[in-house]
């Protein structure tokens, strides 16, 4: 068995980008909220045995928790999950969509 070429399907999703804010931070959180999904902000210098003691936002995935640090995109998948994603693979996978009426 060998591997196989796939291209990714042309798929519209919606995303975010955290700027590392407690104010950015609270929009995406309400926004992972209203749409019956789980995450949590931890601030700097918070201690938690279980992640590092910086700012981050620790999101409920279909794999499991993830971080999403500074920079990173939240995005809201075709299955209503949210996952982050890095800023180099973000910008490498997806483009804007023109939204009509704005």
């Amino acid at each position: 068995m060998s591997a196989r070429k796939f291209r990714k399907r042309p798929v519209i999703v919606e995303a975010m980008r955290w700027d590392g804010t407690a104010t950015g931070s609270a929009m995406i959180v309400d926004w992972i909220y209203d749409n019956d999904a789980e995450c949590q902000y931890y601030a700097p210098g918070e201690w938690n045995e279980e992640w590092p003691t910086v700012a981050y936002i620790k999101i409920e995935t279909l794999e499991g928790s993830m971080l999403a640090s500074s920079g990173d995109w939240i995005i809201r998948g075709v299955a209503g999950e949210f996952y982050p994603c890095k800023p180099g693979i973000f910008e490498k996978t997806y483009e804007p969509v023109e939204e009509s009426g704005k």
